[in-house]
């Protein structure tokens, strides 16, 4: 079902933040936060390895669970399991590799070179999951180097979209073998509305990154990473810009810019739907992205008629109950439907919004017909429809029990956002000295605007000034830089973490 989506693209010194609006409701957010100086030059860094191609180093070799730690250059060595390493067989062994899956002993030793691709973040105390298959997305297909293999994206369902599909994945592996080049594709949804010509653009585009990745190969040493994902910005419009989308909005020049630029040699046909935000109002005051994003901290989600979902993640699953509020007399079973349908919608949307993963149990509210029950899970279903990560829902219990299990590809919202209160030991949470930070920082802009030439005094407790100073090439330089303004950071050991104070003040002649 076609949607009205519009992207908005917030930009501070320390961090991106990206907030997908779909029929004028916030869908999803995506942070993209500075890291410290010492981490890397650019101002603008992602977060997520996932898609980086790095040269690594078998570190250690586990028979027993199948796997193998590795080497990527990051806090923690990447984890490689059997399955994921079994390309190494095919490259060595050939295609018979691919009817079982060998032991991890004869596919990698300690201290072995391999290429790796991140298909995972580190989350948690976990390292990074690991494949030795990789893979090149781009805007229409995924290229798979060294490799025969011909699919589709599994939401391309009509049979003569299938057929024209495959028809040009067979032409454009036969115009890289004419080139030199084996490689496989699967056509990602968005090649439905493009010609084959701009597929074989892609197609070109991802066989010259290859290339690279194997020139820097040849001269690199383990760990190093030999390709990167995309930058937030590139990220976005390639992944989240679609026919779909009726405007993207950056409320940075230089950011709106680099986007511009993007598209314009990549993407042309969005390039004039991307517009530069210029309104004194913060732009995430648009549909209250922020009023959401506060929310969503929060462990209950309002419903239209008065009910609500409660959410609850623990380390092994997350529960979300569904109420009713107060039942009209009288309307019990249509209350009940009701309450449900809006819960089946808010489920899915909450999930997407949390950035929530793994096992999820929803508990409705019972139904008395299996029509009933067939109409909630549709919307259910259909709901999900909307989500890019990998879903399953299994059929609701007589209890009114549904299982819904969601791929984790990130660190959920609430621990991003968060940290362990000191208070309490941990058994609460409260905003992290990031996100304090980032708030800080958004003030300091805001006052620096507001009031040209003054110098700005900042406070803050000392968890947040480190976080600030430690990053204060990436978010303090371009403030001072762009504003031409003394700008003075005063930790102030009494503050409680949340509590900060910034002015505009006249410096003395």
């Amino acid at each position: 079902m076609s949607r009205k989506k519009e992207v908005l693209i917030n930009v501070s010194p320390g961090e991106t933040r990206v907030a997908l609006i779909e029929d004028d409701r916030l869908g999803e957010v995506i942070y993209d936060r500075a890291r410290p100086d010492d981490d890397a030059p650019s101002a603008c860094r992602l977060e997520s390895h996932v898609n980086s191609i790095v040269l690594g180093r078998v570190t250690r070799v586990l028979p027993g669970v199948q796997a193998a730690f590795v080497e990527i250059g990051l806090e923690r060595a990447g984890f490689l399991s059997a399955r994921e390493a079994r390309r190494i067989a095919v490259d060595y062994m050939g295609e018979e590799a691919n009817s079982r899956v060998p032991h991890i002993s004869e596919l990698v030793r300690e201290g072995d070179e391999v290429l790796v691709q991140i298909i995972k973040d580190p989350i948690g105390d976990k390292g990074a999951r690991l494949t030795a298959g990789p893979t090149l997305p781009g805007r229409h297909v995924v290229m798979v180097p060294n490799s025969n293999l011909a699919a589709l994206s599994r939401r391309i369902e009509n049979e003569e979209d299938r057929e024209r599909l495959l028809a040009v994945i067979a032409r454009l592996q036969q115009r890289g073998r004419d080139q030199g080049i084996q490689s496989g594709f699967i056509a990602r949804t968005a090649a439905l509305d493009a010609t084959e010509h701009e597929l074989e653009e892609d197609a070109d585009r991802l066989w010259q990154q290859w290339r690279e990745i194997m020139e820097r190969r040849a001269k690199a040493s383990p760990p190093t990473h030999l390709h990167r994902n995309l930058g937030i910005l590139a990220l976005t419009l390639r992944d989240h810009v679609d026919r779909d989308t009726v405007r993207v909005l950056i409320d940075d020049a230089t950011a709106f810019g680099e986007a511009k630029r993007y598209a314009q040699s990549v993407l042309p046909d969005l390039a004039e739907r991307i517009e530069l935000y210029q309104d004194k109002s913060p732009l995430f005051g648009l549909y209250n992205v922020e009023d959401e994003i506060d929310q969503s901290m929060e462990g209950r989600a309002s419903l239209p008629s008065g009910g609500w979902i409660t959410v609850e993640t623990t380390e092994a699953m997350t529960s979300i109950d569904v109420n009713s509020g107060s039942l009209e007399a009288g309307c019990l079973a249509e209350t009940a439907l009701r309450t449900n349908l809006e819960a089946a919608h808010e489920i899915a949307r909450q999930l997407r919004l949390r950035g929530i993963g793994g096992l999820i149990v929803a508990d409705f509210i019972h139904l008395e017909t299996p029509e009933c029950v067939e109409k909630v899970m549709g919307v259910l279903r259909a709901a999900f429809a909307r989500d890019r990560t990998p879903v399953q829902i299994t059929e609701m219990s007589e209890f009114g029990l549904v299982e819904i299990t969601r791929k984790r590809v990130r660190e959920p919202l609430g621990r991003l956002l968060t940290g362990a209160c000191p208070t309490c030991r941990g058994q609460g949470r409260i905003r992290s000295a990031g996100t304090v930070a980032n708030d800080v920082l958004r003030r300091v802009q805001a006052e620096a605007q507001a009031a040209p030439g003054r110098a700005i005094r900042v406070r803050v407790a000392p968890e947040v000034g480190a976080w600030i100073m430690t990053r204060s090439h990436s978010v303090l330089e371009p403030l001072r830089e762009r504003f031409g303004q003394n700008l003075k950071v005063d930790v102030i050991r009494h503050y409680a973490r949340e509590r900060f104070d910034v002015e505009a003040v006249r410096e003395p002649a």
